[in-house]
């Protein structure tokens, strides 16, 4: 009996908040589709931006910075990116916040290809919906809510599909093609919900770290005892003009202490006095999980080398969150699972409705009956 009544209230909450949450899960779900490929997608989309034909000599790291310093009079580039691959075009972020820019150029000519709002980027905008449902901080604080709600109907949805005897546990399993549309409404929706219930608590809980700050410093404190906090180091040198060539300088130290070819970002401090932050990727790492360097802003000398192995263990399960979220930590295969969990994803609160709508309707029908049967009696 009490097993009995704690299913009837986890099915009750099971019931009530997917009907509320319902909607905010599909887009989410859907846009989270899109985000599963989005590198590939973006290349396709927008390849006139990103492909350019190489050519023998390549210009150097700060002639690019300095092109893309002067497209923004007022605003100063605060990320440099140089793909590995000779047919793609750098890339320039200036400025910081909502207003930030994003310039696209070709790095042997210095031809700009495209220039415009960073966040106003096609996958910026689905992102934006993914995570913000493009209501900003309102929108976060919503979608906050709607990844514990998804928790708690993944768990939920065990407690209810869970066989109350041996006789069921088969049925529970396998979905009945052939059986009616309410039965094979009922599987799609049970069924499904259980074998993407493993994938679907990764990813909420995954969700939840990149939407409350206190889970994030939960983790630190779980890992490494304490919040790490990122400072950026100053420079050694006091002079106040960089010299010459000094981003070519920190390119050619970051190939030299990182040999593998990958992708290299240069972050940029707003101050002069900060030191600048090179980042390579490797084959050998998940997407965002990067070997770092730190460099004097002024001259280029190296402060301090920072490869990923050398991180602390909560930093490391921090960098993991994005990529075991969207699905690109072991590449194309990952995808594709994070792509299909997200798809049938968005479909588990339309069978779901469907399953309370074919419910309602079965109530209502004794009630009509029994009212017909009063009105002959009366006759």
């Amino acid at each position: 009996m009490a097993n009995n009544r704690f299913k009837g209230i986890t099915g009750w909450l099971h019931l009530w908040l997917g009907l509320i949450a319902g909607l905010i899960l599909m887009v989410v779900a859907v846009s989270g589709c899109l985000l599963s490929f989005e590198d590939e997608l973006e290349l396709v989309f927008f390849k006139d931006r990103h492909f350019v034909r190489p050519a023998q000599v390549r210009l150097s790291t700060d002639s690019l910075f300095n092109i893309a310093n002067s497209i923004y009079p007022g605003k100063k580039v605060s990320k440099l990116i140089l793909e590995a691959e000779p047919e793609l075009s750098a890339e320039a972020r200036v400025g910081k916040g909502p207003e930030m820019k994003v310039i696209y150029i070709n790095p042997y000519n210095g031809a700009i290809l495209y220039k415009g709002l960073f966040q106003k980027q096609f996958f910026r905008t689905v992102r934006n919906l993914h995570r913000y449902l493009l209501l900003n901080q309102t929108g976060k604080a919503v979608t906050g809510i709607s990844c514990c709600i998804c928790l708690f109907l993944t768990i939920s949805g065990i407690i209810i599909w869970w066989p109350a005897n041996k006789k069921a546990v088969n049925q529970r399993f396998k979905i009945k093609w052939k059986a009616k549309s309410k039965r094979l409404n009922w599987d799609l929706h049970a069924v499904t919900g259980f074998y993407l219930s493993f994938f679907l608590i990764l990813i909420t809980l995954t969700g939840l770290a990149m939407s409350y700050d206190w889970v994030e410093n939960l983790i630190y404190k779980l890992a490494d005892g304490k919040v790490q906090k990122e400072l950026l180091p100053k420079n050694l040198a006091r002079s106040k003009k960089a010299d010459p060539g000094v981003l070519q300088k920190m390119e050619d130290s970051m190939n030299k202490l990182y040999p593998n070819p990958g992708r290299l970002n240069f972050n940029i401090p707003p101050k002069g006095g900060q030191a600048i932050m090179g980042q390579k990727e490797s084959e050998q790492l998940p997407p965002g999980c990067t070997n770092a360097a730190y460099f004097d802003s002024k001259t280029g000398q190296l402060i301090k080398q920072q490869p990923f192995a050398t991180v602390s263990f909560g930093t490391k399960i921090k960098k993991y969150v994005l990529p075991i979220h969207a699905g690109s930590i072991y590449g194309l295969g990952t995808k594709i699972l994070a792509f299909v969990v997200s798809l049938f994803t968005a479909s588990l609160p339309i069978t779901g409705f469907l399953i309370w709508l074919g419910k309602r309707k079965k109530k209502k029908k004794p009630r009509a009956v029994k009212c017909s049967s009063k009105i002959l009696a009366t006759a």
